[in-house]
């Protein structure tokens, strides 16, 4: 028997695909709403918050375009397509995270040491933060039944809980504004966001350069890989086996397949190459796979994990 777990659901989806785009509308609305609201009311919190909600939003964007991205065929100078413009875009976006918190904690640390006379509409902060907080909760609500079975959803389910709380804080910080009339509330508020934009920024830019080191996709377990096609019967190795990714949610497999000389005289080369295929795509989705099957010595011939 050949058991393989079944992989978790990805961007592939339709479904899936269908919840972020609705979660990337609400959050790219709010967004909006943000930035306009900050500019009506001075209030720099708010800002911060719709630069952590950016941050969500490009991620979404991201994976949702790769699937079109990967859709348009591949050239004879573009041999792999264009999937690897979504790992620049990336890029481009960590950067301008990284410049939108340092912005927004010296803004902030500079209104807390000499305050001036900064002025925050409390009022219209405390709404426009309350819609901030409807919409995440409503993004959480429709992602939380996917987010149990895809890991792509989970990851955006995280990512707007981290968006709730930045409202959280951005409605406290309102609250304390309407409440006593204190303006540093604004800036200590802002001033957490931009630390919450941080790891994500970090985590994005970690995320592109493993992609462009070609190092082995996070989670993709080669040894279980080797042992499934270990597993096939008539194969005996598996040796130069890499695996890299040409963007996110899209690994490449090659490996040497040491095959006993029955198989390559009963003619079952083939049928085995298209088993060992199928195995990556539907088990560990792995779509793009390359096998290069080699004949066997005498002495390879008792199955070993090479």
């Amino acid at each position: 028997m050949h058991d393989h777990a079944p992989a978790s659901g990805g961007i592939r989806s339709a479904g899936h695909r269908r919840l972020l785009t609705i979660s990337l509308c609400l959050t790219a609305t709010v967004m909006i709403v943000q930035v306009v609201g900050a500019i009506l009311t001075g209030s720099l919190a708010l800002l911060a918050d719709a630069a952590h909600m950016f941050t969500d939003a490009s991620a979404l964007v991201i994976a949702l375009i790769a699937a079109a991205v990967a859709s348009r065929p591949a050239d004879d100078r573009r041999t792999f397509g264009y999937q690897r413009a979504e790992v620049f875009g990336a890029l481009i976006n960590a950067v301008i995270l990284i410049v939108l918190a340092g912005w927004v904690g010296i803004e902030a640390i500079g209104r807390l040491v000499v305050p001036g006379d900064v002025e925050v509409a409390g009022p219209l902060m405390l709404v426009v933060a309350a819609i901030g907080l409807v919409a995440n909760a409503v993004s959480m609500w429709l992602l939380s039944r996917a987010q149990r079975t895809s890991i792509n959803v989970r990851g955006a389910y995280l990512e707007v809980m981290g968006d709730l709380i930045g409202s959280a804080m951005v409605i406290v910080a309102a609250v304390v504004i309407v409440t006593t009339g204190w303006m540093p509330a604004d800036a200590i508020a802002s001033l957490f966001i931009a630390v919450m934009i941080v790891p994500r920024a970090v985590s994005l830019l970690r995320e592109v350069f493993s992609v462009l080191s070609e190092s082995a996709p996070q989670g993709t377990a080669i040894g279980d890989i080797r042992a499934h096609l270990l597993g096939y019967e008539g194969v005996v190795g598996v040796h130069d086996v890499h695996v890299w990714q040409l963007t996110r949610g899209a690994p490449v497999f090659t490996a040497h397949v040491l095959v006993s000389p029955e198989v390559l005289a009963d003619g079952r080369s083939a049928a085995l190459l298209g088993q060992m295929q199928a195995c990556l795509a539907q088990h560990f989705d792995v779509e793009h796979s390359t096998f290069q099957i080699e004949p066997a010595e005498a002495s390879d011939c008792e199955p070993h994990h090479a």
